[in-house]
């Protein structure tokens, strides 16, 4: 197989799971998008991320859902926790579960992290009509 003719078994599998997450309309223009440029990083998180991770039984998308959402709070990825905030719509996490990860990121990765996060999802889950969130300051 060439690099260029066929993608592996692998990124088959972490397209068709990236679709399940994050639904069609994002991955089709996240594939309008990509360029020469940045198609090995496209390929390297489908196959890697999508593919191996996300593809993996041992977890529910719930589960991995929340996971992702508070390690991507805790390091800073505010773009990216909305990204995965509107994800939640086909993984099944609950602004409940968000708001615990939330909590976690709070004690573990520090008060800063989570209150930036937190306007994140908030702003994020108004903005998909789903939000539980009582709107405080």
């Amino acid at each position: 197989m060439s690099a260029h003719s066929e993608k592996p078994d692998r990124h088959r599998q972490g397209m068709a799971t990236r679709r399940t997450v994050l639904g069609d309309a994002h991955v089709d223009g996240a594939e309008a998008r990509k360029t020469p440029f940045d198609e090995p990083f496209q390929d390297l998180i489908t196959e890697a991320a999508w593919g191996h991770v996300w593809s993996r039984p041992n977890w529910t998308k719930r589960e991995r859902s929340m996971v992702t959402l508070a390690l991507l709070a805790a390091l800073g990825h505010y773009d990216e926790v909305a990204m995965h905030v509107r994800a939640t719509a086909n993984t099944g996490a609950s602004p409940d579960d968000i708001r615990e990860a939330m909590l976690h990121v709070a004690i573990y990765a520090g008060v800063p992290a989570a209150n930036h996060a937190i306007k994140v999802v908030k702003q994020t889950l108004d903005e998909m009509g789903a939000s539980a969130v009582e709107q405080e300051g």
